[in-house]
């Protein structure tokens, strides 16, 4: 194999076929977190999340998902640096969602009170749960489809 080309590990096995009550439990967990929230919002949470966790399943999913819930081109090829992305980009809700996502999926040295005060300042509580409840499902789906190796555009 030559340095130019690249090949995908294939798939382990059909988690949804093998254990489809835990996939189903996963569906509706996942269905359950985003219940008032902004989809266009979950979706840049549930991306960024997949691109620290390295989830190309998720990552080609979510970009679709993203565009038909309106998102630009410009705020989804930013997003891995939306730290340093120009005033405007983000909304203050986004940015706080975004670093909340991080340092869940980051959980090592715990959710910092300062990256908890400013979503909390921002989000009614509620609306903070359930912001929580999808950085906790999307790290779920990341590790069972890299863990499987789920190929990106299949179902």
């Amino acid at each position: 194999m030559t340095t130019n080309e690249i090949t995908a590990a294939p798939a382990r096995l059909d988690y949804a076929r093998t254990v489809p009550k835990v996939f189903r439990a996963m569906i509706a967990l996942d269905a359950a977190a985003r219940e008032g929230l902004d989809p266009a919002l979950v979706e840049l949470v549930q991306l960024r999340t997949s691109q620290l966790n390295g989830c190309a399943y998720c990552l080609d999913m979510h970009v679709k998902d993203a565009r038909k819930a309106g998102e630009t081109d410009e705020r989804i090829y930013l997003l891995p640096v939306w730290h340093d992305a120009p005033a405007g980009v983000y909304t203050e809700r986004e940015r706080a969602a975004l670093a909340l996502a991080e340092e869940v999926t980051a959980i090592g040295g715990g959710v910092s009170d300062a990256v908890y005060a400013r979503a909390a300042a921002l989000f009614e509580e509620e609306e903070l749960a359930h912001l929580m409840s999808v950085c906790f499902t999307i790290n779920t789906w990341n590790r069972i489809n890299v863990t499987t190796r789920k190929t990106p555009g299949t179902l």
